[in-house]
């Protein structure tokens, strides 16, 4: 997997805090944005605090991300408010061979792993008799598997970052995807730092939303987004 932040809103937070002061100030945009850090800081502060997060929208976030599977990427769009450029499989064909995510649970397990590549080899030799017999590749399609990599360009707004984190960062996520908000999370703290301190999983700022249903493992999850 390859996750690569490639452009951002610049300055994002002076946007975001410059969008807080607006609603409030008769100052015109470009006195709003200049405004001296420290006091920056402070309103971003306020405004997490308080759940004020609508003015984070106009800071926007896009990642090129590779060699995450469709059984992830299925996952991934469920978040609506975000825009995506997916890789096609109608019109690039996997003729030559496709690449496939292997899960760790099936790695660690040899005698099923053989079994699993072994199933990839027959995949591939039917898509490839299709393809060759004259079957459009939107129709040969039909038979690659989940696991199958994809690529894609991924945008979304802060809001929406911190709520994606927030469901996906978790350890009951799916791990895969788990693995990508982890790295996405990484890229843009350095750049939003402020925007993106308490970003993770639902526990790092009280208990744990699942429940029940918790990993139980609140301090080992807040240590591990704190050395991130």
């Amino acid at each position: 997997m390859l996750v690569q932040l490639l452009t951002h809103t610049p300055d994002p937070e002076a946007v975001v805090a410059a969008a807080a002061r607006l609603c409030y100030s008769p100052s015109s945009i470009d006195q709003l944005l200049e405004k001296s850090r420290v006091d920056r800081d402070e309103l971003l502060r306020k405004i997490l605090s308080l759940g004020h997060t609508s003015v984070l929208e106009h800071a926007n976030f896009t990642f090129g991300i590779e060699g995450i599977s469709r059984a992830c990427s299925h996952q991934l769009v469920r978040h609506r408010l975000a825009s995506y450029a997916q890789q096609s499989q109608r019109y690039v064909s996997h003729k030559e061979r496709f690449a496939a995510v292997t899960p760790p649970s099936i790695e660690q397990r040899p005698e099923l792993l053989q079994r699993y590549q072994s199933l990839f080899d027959d995949i591939h030799s039917l898509y490839r008799q299709l393809i060759d017999a004259g079957v459009p590749a939107e129709d040969a399609r039909f038979v690659l598997p989940n696991a199958a990599q994809t690529k894609l360009v991924l945008s979304m707004n802060a809001r929406e970052l911190l709520h994606f984190f927030n469901l996906r960062c978790c350890r009951r996520a799916q791990w895969e995807i788990r693995a990508m908000a982890k790295e996405m999370l990484r890229l843009v703290r350095p750049v939003a730092p402020l925007i993106f301190a308490q970003a993770g999983p639902g526990c790092l700022q009280g208990a744990c939303p699942e429940g029940a249903m918790s990993c139980g493992a609140i301090k080992a999850v807040r240590q591990e987004y704190a050395d991130l």
